[in-house]
C-alpha cells in the first residue's frame, strides 16, 4: 500500500476517534449505535480498513455530528480513495465482497437478489473461495481471509431480531464452479438455512417468466443503500430515486418467486440433477 493512501486513511482514522472522543463514547458504544461490529470502528480509526460510504455514513450520524463535519468527513474518505496507488490497494488486499459483506453485517433486514452467483450469506466455504478466487488480481492470502471473514458473518442469519430475504433465479442453482460435489454441499447448505425463522428463499423457477429482465446482483441493506456487484467489484447506490427503484424491482421478484414446500421441492430436483452429474464423472 503506498505510504500517501497510508497516511489519508491514518487522518480519517484519527479525525474519526477524536470525534468520538468529543462524543464521551467507547469503541463498543459507538459500534452499537451505528449498528456496526467493534472490530469495524477499530480498524477504521487505526487506518487498517477503509470504511465504506456506507459505514461511514452509519458512523458520522451516530456521532450526531452536523453537516459540515460530515462533509469534512466525506473529503477525507474521498482523498483516501483517490490517494496514488488505492487502485493497487483495493484490487490486492481486499478481494470483491468486503463492502458487501460489511453492509450485510450493519444491517437489521437484508434482502437480496441474484441471477448468477449465490448470495454472500448462503455461500459455503469452497463456493466462497471460488467466487473471491474470480476476483480480478485475487491473491491466495486475501482469498483465504475474506472466505473466512464471509463465513464468520454468515452468523448473522442465526441471530434474533434479524430477517433476511434472498430471492434466486433457478439459474443461480445450475450455474456452478468447482464440481457437483461442492455443489450438492452447497445446495444441502441452503435447505438448512431455508428453514431458519430468520430466513425467506425464494426462486424464481425458470418455468415462469420474470417480470423484469435481471442485469446484475443487488442487495438492499434496511432501508439505506444498495449494494450492486459487478465483475470488479461493488458500487454502493445510495441516490433515494434509484434506490427506490430497486425496492420496486425486489418486489417484482418477490412476486414471481416460490417459497416453502415448493422451494424445498426445487432443491432436491436440483440436487438430484448434480448427483446424476456426479455419478457420470466418476464413471
Amino acid at each position: 500500500m503506498g505510504s500517501e493512501r497510508q497516511d489519508r486513511m491514518k487522518a480519517l482514522g484519527a479525525r474519526l476517534r477524536g470525534l468520538r472522543a468529543e462524543a464521551g463514547l467507547t469503541g463498543a458504544a459507538l459500534a452499537r449505535r451505528a449498528g456496526v461490529g467493534q472490530p469495524t470502528v477499530s480498524k477504521v480509526e487505526t487506518g487498517r480498513m477503509v470504511p465504506s460510504v456506507d459505514v461511514l455514513g452509519r458512523l458520522t450520524r451516530a456521532l450526531g455530528v452536523d453537516e459540515s463535519i460530515t462533509r469534512e468527513v466525506r473529503d477525507l474518505l474521498i482523498a483516501v480513495e483517490t490517494a496514488p496507488g488505492a487502485v493497487e490497494a483495493a484490487s490486492g488486499e481486499e478481494p470483491a465482497g468486503s463492502t458487501l459483506d460489511e453492509a450485510v453485517r450493519s444491517a437489521r433486514l437484508v434482502r437480496s437478489f441474484q441471477c448468477v452467483v449465490l448470495p454472500a450469506m448462503l455461500q459455503s466455504a469452497e463456493y466462497a473461495r471460488h467466487v473471491f478466487d474470480s476476483a480480478p488480481n485475487a491473491r491466495p492470502e486475501a482469498v483465504g481471509r475474506a472466505v473466512a471473514a464471509r463465513v464468520e458473518r454468515q452468523s448473522l442469519l442465526y441471530e434474533p431480531g434479524r430477517e433476511s430475504v434472498f430471492l434466486l433465479t433457478e439459474g443461480v442453482l445450475r450455474t456452478w464452479p468447482g464440481s457437483p460435489a461442492l455443489m450438492l454441499a452447497q445446495l444441502d447448505r441452503l435447505l438448512a438455512v431455508e428453514s431458519l425463522s430468520t430466513v425467506r428463499l425464494g426462486v424464481i423457477p425458470w418455468r415462469r417468466a420474470v417480470p423484469v429482465m435481471p442485469r446484475h446482483g443487488f442487495t438492499l441493506c434496511d432501508q439505506g443503500p444498495v449494494v450492486v456487484e459487478t465483475f470488479r467489484g461493488e458500487r454502493v447506490v445510495d441516490d433515494s430515486a434509484e434506490v427506490a427503484a430497486y425496492e420496486e424491482t425486489f418486489t417484482r421478484f418477490e412476486g414471481a418467486a416460490v417459497f416453502g414446500a415448493e422451494v424445498r421441492e426445487l432443491l432436491l430436483q436440483v440436487m438430484a440433477d448434480f448427483r446424476d452429474l456426479d455419478a457420470s464423472a466418476t464413471r
